[in-house]
C-alpha cells in the first residue's frame, strides 16, 4: 500500500472516525483505524462495536493495500505534520512509513483481517433530510438527552415520523426538548431511539448545507449515509416516554418576551445560584410573575440576586422555582426574537416555544420552593 495525501483531507477523514474508535476493549484492533485503498480512493473505518463509521477520502494510490493502524498515535503524527502532501506506505517489514518533508515516522500495524465488519443493514424504512435541517434539529434536542446509563433508553433521541413529520424528541427525567420538520417526500410512520453518542458525533460530521444525508432504519440498527461517509449504530431497546401525553394541552399563566432578554436575565443570576459554598446543593430561582413583568430571584449564602424585566402576561399572578439552567440550554438553541413560555401551578411543567413557530417544544419541571 502507497498513497499520497494533503493533509487536509486526511485530517478530515481522520477527525470525522476518530471518535468512533472503541476506547476501553479487550480487541486491540478495535483501537485502531482500519486503512483501505480502492482506484483513487482511500477508506478510513472505526468500529467500537456499538458505533461504526466509514469516510471516504479522494488521493493518489500508488499502490493499493490494506492495514490498521493505532487510531491515537496515527492522529497526533498527522496532526502535527506540515500543512503539505503526506506520503504513507508499508514497507517489508509491515511497518507504516510516514513521510512528510524531511519527517519519517515508523509505525507498527495490525493485521486488517482481524478487524470486524460494520454490520450489514436491511433496511425496512428510510428518510432523506438535508443536513442542515438535521443538524439543527440535533442541536436543538441533544443537551436533553439523560447521562444515567440505569435509564438507558433516555441516554438516546427518538426519531418518529408520523404524518411526514419528522420528531425528534430528548428527555432526561428533568426536561424534554421536541422539534419538528416536515418532510419533502412521503413517508411511512415509524420509530427509533438512536443513541446520543451517534447524534453527537453526526453532529459533527456533517456540515450546514442543502447537501442531503440519508437516514435508513431496520430492527435494530440505523444508517447515516451522505456522499462520502457512512456511520451505522445500534438502536437502544425499551420504551420511550409517550411525550405527547406528557406536555400539557393547556396554561394558566403565559409569557410573551424577548427572548434575548430573558436569557441575559438567566446568565447573570446563575452567577449566584450555582455558587453555593455548599456544592452539593441545588438551588432554584424563583420566578414571581405579576402582571406585566417578571421577577427572577435566587438567594443562597453567597448573597441575594433579582433581576426584573416587562414582559406582555397573560392569566394569573404565579410564583415557582426551576433549575436555570434548564431554562439557558432552551433559550441558546431558540434563534427566534421572542418566546412564549407557558406555565400551569407552581407544580406544573412550563412550556418554552418560539412565538413565530410551532416547531420546536422545550419542557422543564419545576423545583419545589422552601418557604
Amino acid at each position: 500500500m502507497k498513497i499520497v495525501c494533503e493533509k487536509e483531507k486526511l485530517l478530515k477523514g481522520i477527525n470525522s472516525v476518530i471518535n468512533g474508535v472503541a476506547s476501553k476493549t479487550t480487541m486491540p484492533v478495535l483501537e485502531g483505524i482500519l486503512i483501505q485503498t480502492k482506484d483513487k480512493e482511500v477508506k478510513l473505518t472505526s468500529y467500537d462495536l456499538e458505533i461504526g463509521i466509514e469516510y471516504i477520502i479522494e488521493c493518489n494510490v500508488l499502490e493499493e493495500g490494506s492495514t490498521v493502524i493505532n487510531a491515537t498515535m496515527f492522529t497526533e503524527i498527522i496532526r502535527k505534520l506540515p500543512d503539505t502532501e503526506i506520503t504513507i506506505s508499508i514497507n517489508e517489514k509491515n511497518l507504516l512509513e510516514i513521510e512528510c518533508e524531511g519527517s519519517l515516522y515508523k509505525l507498527a500495524t495490525m493485521d486488517p483481517k482481524e478487524f470486524p465488519e460494520l454490520p450489514k443493514i436491511n433496511i425496512d424504512n428510510s428518510i432523506e433530510i438535508e443536513q442542515n435541517l438535521l443538524k439543527n434539529m440535533i442541536r436543538k434536542t441533544i443537551f436533553a438527552v439523560s447521562n444515567e446509563e440505569n435509564r438507558p433508553i433516555f441516554t438516546g433521541c427518538l426519531f418518529e415520523v408520523v404524518d411526514n413529520k419528522l420528531n425528534v424528541v430528548a428527555v432526561d427525567g428533568y426536561r424534554l426538548a421536541l422539534k419538528t420538520n416536515i418532510l419533502n417526500n412521503n413517508t411511512n410512520s415509524f420509530h427509533a431511539v438512536i443513541p446520543g453518542k451517534t447524534l453527537n458525533e453526526i453532529n459533527k460530521i456533517i456540515v450546514d448545507s442543502f447537501d442531503t444525508i440519508k437516514i435508513g432504519i431496520s430492527k435494530n440498527q440505523a444508517l447515516f449515509e451522505m456522499e462520502n461517509c457512512k456511520i451505522v449504530t445500534r438502536l437502544l431497546d425499551g420504551e420511550f416516554l409517550n411525550y405527547n401525553n406528557a406536555i400539557p394541552a393547556n396554561w394558566e399563566t403565559r409569557i410573551r418576551v424577548n427572548k434575548n432578554n430573558i436569557q441575559n436575565c438567566f446568565e447573570r443570576i446563575i452567577l449566584i445560584s450555582s455558587s453555593s459554598i455548599e456544592k452539593e446543593k441545588k438551588y432554584p430561582v424563583k420566578i414571581s410573575i405579576e402582571i406585566g413583568k417578571v421577577i427572577i430571584s435566587c438567594t443562597n449564602q453567597t448573597g441575594d440576586a433579582k433581576e426584573e424585566i416587562i414582559v406582555s402576561t397573560e392569566g394569573k399572578n404565579l410564583e415557582v422555582g426551576f433549575n436555570p439552567r434548564y431554562f439557558l440550554d432552551a433559550l441558546k438553541v431558540i434563534e427566534d426574537e421572542e418566546v412564549y413560555i407557558e406555565f400551569g401551578t407552581n407544580i406544573s411543567p412550563c412550556i418554552i416555544s418560539p412565538v413565530e413557530s410551532d416547531e420546536y417544544k422545550y419542557m422543564i419541571l419545576p423545583i419545589r420552593m422552601k418557604d
